[in-house]
């Protein structure tokens, strides 16, 4: 089963973790359902499922080398995320708040490798995304859940985690325009053509992971109608998957992630 989770960190019955299942046969990726997880808990008790996956996760598997090298922490991976898993919020805001303080105007966040291919936001933010929290709130999980995160953790290979990132492929076919916003006086009919347009570049597939959404109408009205666009990021994430997938069954061990990452820092698939 391949899957794709579009994840908040603080998630409700509003704004759920959204988990797009599926498959991926000759190229053409089929979405069998979406599942709406209510919170952390739920989450955390859906990876413990006894079930064979391969995911793209939206949220980060690591911080940069620069960041947690100058703040003392441990430089091995599994070491690391078990010093960072132990941290509050509260504390991982105000360690990462005097780290910026230090610094010159623009260069106040460090970055890791990934984030300049990849577009992605640093993953030592805490606001707007706070993709801090949701490296604290959902890496753990997958640790304690024994998934593989390839290159970075050995873990039960029937469970393959990666990291992944929807707006990077959402971009590939937009460009600068925007599908999606949690505030309902931005969700404009412009955002709706541009999902619509999206979800017709995925299904013909008009991007370069080569692979076809295959969605039902139903399918598709539900993901044109979320003008959040959660369950489009979830859909998104498990094109990536797929694509990863892909690779594999070529031959990459890495699941086509570069053989030279970072193993404290990991990697967005597909950047």
């Amino acid at each position: 089963m391949l899957l794709g989770c579009d994840f908040s960190s603080s998630p409700t019955r509003l704004k759920p973790i959204i988990m797009a299942l599926g498959e991926c046969r000759q190229s053409c990726v089929r979405l069998s359902k979406l599942e709406r997880l209510e919170s952390l808990d739920a989450f955390g008790d859906w990876l413990q499922r006894p079930e064979k996956w391969l995911g793209a996760f939206d949220f980060p598997f690591g911080l940069p080398r620069e960041l947690v090298t100058q703040l003392g922490w441990p430089t091995n991976w599994s070491d690391f995320m078990a010093h960072y898993a132990s941290l509050s919020r509260e504390q991982i805001r105000n360690t990462f708040a005097a780290f910026c303080d230090a610094r010159p105007t623009g260069k106040k966040f460090a970055h890791r490798a990934a984030d300049l291919p990849a577009g992605s936001s640093p993953s030592m933010k805490w606001v707007n995304p706070p993709v801090a929290y949701m490296l604290h709130a959902g890496t753990p999980r997958l640790v304690k859940a024994g998934a593989h995160l390839p290159g970075l953790i050995d873990g039960d290979i029937t469970r393959v985690a990666l990291e992944g990132y929807p707006g990077l492929l959402a971009r590939e076919v937009l460009g600068k325009r925007s599908y999606k916003s949690d505030d309902k006086a931005k969700q404009t009919p412009e955002r709706l053509i541009a999902r619509k347009d999206l979800i017709t570049a995925l299904e013909h597939g008009q991007t370069r992971l080569n692979l076809r959404l295959k969605l039902s109408h139903a399918q598709r009205d539900a993901l044109v109608d979320d003008a959040k666009g959660d369950s489009l990021d979830a859909v998104l994430c498990l094109m990536q998957a797929a694509w990863a997938q892909s690779q594999h069954e070529k031959g990459a061990v890495l699941y086509g992630l570069p053989e030279a990452l970072d193993p404290l820092e990991g990697w967005i698939i597909t950047a």
